[in-house]
């Protein structure tokens, strides 16, 4: 059984993604409450839209910055919220 991996994400809104994954399903993540709830200074500057829009999709996950400045568990993104209690 293969991994679960991100195949595509998609800027919709806000601090919102559509992430697509590789099960064939896909999930509406807003990524706006763990922003302002976790703040921390390698994470603020993803406040921002313009950095926020410049996430990629590498190696299955979903990333920013080029050293993966930020990173969420695929599984918490499959579950298309992020639990405050994993950070």
């Amino acid at each position: 059984m293969r991994a679960l991996a991100v195949t595509d994400a998609e800027y919709l809104i806000d601090h919102q993604l559509k992430i697509s994954f590789s099960d064939g399903t896909s999930q509406i993540v807003d990524f706006g409450p763990f922003l302002i709830q976790h703040p921390h200074p390698q994470h603020d500057k993803y406040r921002h839209l313009t950095n926020f829009k410049k996430f990629k999709v590498e190696r299955g996950n979903v990333v920013w910055g080029k050293d993966w400045d930020l990173i969420f568990p695929i599984s918490e993104l499959h579950k298309g919220n992020i639990s405050p209690a994993v950070y």
